[in-house]
């Protein structure tokens, strides 16, 4: 419990870990994220951020549909990797989250945020949400995915995960490698620091509260379909001091919707 007390998420993530049970799972998890990602850009002049990227083994897929795109990780480790992995791709930067801080305004046209509210303390959520919202074109658009809802048990994903297996052929594997997690560091850091789980109408108000209109979208990004993804534009001062979202953008998010 000592090592947990001490280590972060943050920490847990620019280590060695077992989150993926082998190279299959990570190939097809990359492969499925990037897919999802691409239904989002609606233009190959779009710049786009991955923020919290992890891996991102199929970066490669949402370059190709893009003018450029940005992997942001805190991990330095995974930002190495990512930098051998994508060396020489024009269309590919790798940044730590202080360079993206200092991109120009208005610059991005579609940033994605998948997998990482759940390790995210809401004080942190609410400066990234600020940082984004201003590197945001007016007509750009945030997609949060993978958001834990609160009466989502451990058990749930660890279903859809043998599911997920099931049908791609690691099933065996996901088994070894629920029960190697079960006795790793990852558990402690459950136990001491938690995740942090989201309703439909709090992570909606989350994000009006930082300036955005949203609306959740279906399906999940990814293959877990127990979880949620948002899609959120900024809102102009003029809206967000009004009732209801922008009407533009509202007839937009209604594409997004099931």
């Amino acid at each position: 419990m000592r090592l947990a007390e001490t280590m972060s998420w943050g920490d847990f993530w620019n280590s060695a870990n077992y989150i993926y049970v082998n190279a299959r799972h990570r190939n097809l998890h990359d492969r499925l994220v990037a897919r999802d990602m691409v239904g989002f850009i609606s233009s190959r002049d779009a710049a786009v951020l991955d923020y919290g990227c992890g891996e991102a083994t199929a970066a490669d897929v949402v370059a190709g549909c893009s003018q450029s795109l940005i992997l942001c990780d805190a991990a330095a480790n995974i930002r190495g990797r990512l930098t051998a992995r994508f060396i020489g791709h024009p269309q590919i930067t790798v940044l730590s989250p202080e360079e993206v801080q200092a991109l120009p305004r208005d610059s991005l046209s579609v940033i994605v945020v998948n997998g990482l509210l759940g390790y995210l303390p809401k004080t942190e959520l609410k400066e990234l949400l600020a940082i984004l919202r201003r590197l945001l074109k007016d007509d750009g658009i945030i997609v949060i995915g993978d958001v834990i809802p609160r009466d989502r048990s451990i058990f749930a994903d660890a279903a859809a995960l043998l599911g997920f297996g099931f049908k791609n052929g690691f099933f065996i594997a996901a088994l070894h490698g629920l029960v190697r997690t079960f006795f790793s560091k990852y558990l402690w850091l459950l136990l001491v620091h938690g995740l942090r789980r989201y309703d439909e109408a709090e992570i909606l108000t989350v994000l009006r509260t930082a300036g955005f209109s949203a609306k959740r979208r279906y399906p999940n990004i990814g293959h877990n379909q127990g979880r949620m993804t948002f899609v959120a534009f900024r809102l102009c001062e003029s809206s967000r001091a009004a009732e209801g979202p922008d009407p533009i953008h509202h007839k937009i998010l209604g594409q997004h919707d099931r």
